[in-house]
């Protein structure tokens, strides 16, 4: 039987989001906890989206197949009461056989938080900046984002990319308080893509940078234009979101999946 499962981590102790070898991961992590829970030596779960090291997630989905029919509310309740503090689990939705947390998202949201001035309840949750950049040619510069679809200068240059095209929906700097916080959404991002971003829009609000210029920098497709990419710790997966009803419609396909198996269940034994 097929289940998302909402997650929200805090990265800063993990080796991003993906198992890996020698590193402790929230894939990982996440795993061995529904092991212990379904008693099974072998889970694999699929995310929306990977994270690097040092990115937190306020909204990652996952989805697992498990041997056996639990409740929801049962789920989420067993995973918190062990995952550890900086990983927890949001909603639990039952879904249909074939659904997909990656291929069945249609637009993805990222946040980037900087904080102004040193602020110790936020170092492991926004970058640092002595000085307030010039927001408006940021957001002025960011509408070329809009504008174009080849990121391949925002692009790391090892990977399995096939192509470097997004279609990016909003884009915009926002201030709250003493934090600027950038938001971008789009159907999909390149590993990396957001803090190259961001790097890059900071020098045009430190004025090393004009508008113009980094809309040539996007048009030449040259990665090596981009400027740094920006902390880790600043970086949000926000929200991904899925077709309309979708999750309504998953209920009835897991609830047919559901029956059909029941009624398999007494053949199977008197065989």
């Amino acid at each position: 039987m097929r289940y998302f499962l909402e997650v929200a981590y805090d990265g800063t102790r993990f080796h991003g989001w993906q198992t890996q070898p020698n590193a402790v991961t929230v894939q990982q992590v996440l795993d061995d906890c529904l092991k212990k829970v379904f008693r099974l030596s072998i889970v694999e779960t699929i995310g929306s989206g990977r994270t690097d090291t040092g990115v937190h997630a306020s909204q990652q989905w996952v989805h697992v197949d498990l041997p056996q029919v639990m409740a929801a509310e049962e789920i989420q309740h067993k995973l918190n009461r062990i995952l550890p503090p900086d990983i927890a689990i949001g909603q639990v939705f039952q879904v249909g056989p074939e659904a997909h947390t990656r291929f069945d998202a249609v637009q993805r949201t990222y946040e980037y938080r900087i904080s102004l001035g040193r602020n110790p309840f936020l170092v492991r949750h926004a970058a640092m900046l002595s000085r307030k950049p010039d927001v408006e040619a940021m957001n002025q510069a960011a509408q070329a984002l809009l504008e174009l679809e080849d990121f391949t200068t925002f692009s790391k240059v090892k990977g399995d990319t096939k192509h470097y095209r997004c279609t990016i929906s909003q884009v915009f700097w926002r201030e709250e308080g003493n934090l600027l916080i950038f938001t971008i959404s789009a159907n999909r991002f390149l590993r990396g893509m957001v803090r190259l971003i961001v790097g890059t829009l900071l020098d045009v609000g430190k004025g090393k940078l004009t508008p113009a210029q980094f809309r040539e920098i996007i048009e030449r497709q040259d990665r090596s234009l981009a400027s740094g990419a920006a902390p880790a710790q600043g970086l949000f997966l926000h929200r991904v979101e899925y077709p309309e009803n979708y999750f309504q419609k998953q209920q009835m396909l897991f609830d047919q999946e559901a029956a059909a198996q029941a009624i398999m269940k007494p053949e199977q034994t008197a065989e």
